[in-house]
């Protein structure tokens, strides 16, 4: 992992200052040595830290590469080839840079479906190649985010398949609970009373009221003879 990006401003802590000067000096010096070796130029660097003390690098002489400085800022012919020399420089780099955005808006056409007709055969099948890969791969990805809501789903149900389970057994609790308090001593009489109203209690009821009024009307006819 590449470090992350910085705010470019000056270290307030004294001690990070310090070892951010020396991770940067010493960084510093080496980009100038290998500049020096691989391009075979002149390289001078001059470094005075925030105490006054004095870090250099030169791979000539420092006191050399300041008097060549001195004479090619003092030279006006030197300096106007000094600035040919930087104009060009990012003239080509900005050709470079066209060259390169035209590339890429012709492979953009391409991958739509654009401008094939200046392709070869090679060309195409190459095109076609890569759109292939490029699907395979967004299929993949496509298939990858099904699956997993797929199995979230799938979790998602259990979990509300073990929620149902407990209410489900809470309320046979309740239902449990209800009727151990309607079995409870305190509660005979509405026990009582709820039964009587059920349709055999109630026949049961009028059997027993119609069999008694039968036998004291029985009683009654007896008495009335006997007086």
């Amino acid at each position: 992992m590449g470090r992350g990006k910085i705010e470019i401003k000056r270290i307030e802590n004294t001690t990070n200052r310090q070892v951010t000067f020396c991770k940067r000096r010493n960084g510093l010096l080496k980009k100038a040595y290998e500049l020096s070796v691989l391009c075979d130029a002149e390289v001078a660097l001059i470094v005075f830290s925030n105490r006054g003390r004095l870090y250099e690098y030169a791979n000539n002489s420092v006191k050399s590469t300041i008097d060549r400085y001195k004479k090619t800022c003092a030279d006006p012919s030197s300096t106007i080839c000094a600035s040919e020399a930087n104009t060009q420089f990012y003239q080509q780099e900005a050709t470079k840079l066209r060259q390169q955005i035209g590339i890429l808006q012709n492979s953009n056409r391409h991958l739509m479906g654009e401008a094939l007709s200046s392709m070869s055969v090679k060309e195409l099948k190459q095109l076609e190649g890569r759109l292939e890969k490029g699907i395979s791969r967004i299929r993949s990805k496509k298939n990858e985010l099904l699956f997993a809501e797929i199995e979230y789903m799938q979790k998602r149900e259990l979990d509300l398949q073990n929620d149902n389970m407990y209410l489900r057994a809470k309320i046979a609790d309740n239902e449990r609970a209800g009727q151990q308090m309607n079995l409870m001593p305190g509660n005979e009489y509405d026990v009582m009373t709820s039964s009587a109203y059920d349709s055999r209690n109630f026949l049961q009821v009028n059997n027993l009221l119609e069999s008694a009024n039968h036998h004291y009307s029985r009683q009654e006819q007896t008495a009335l003879q006997l007086g």
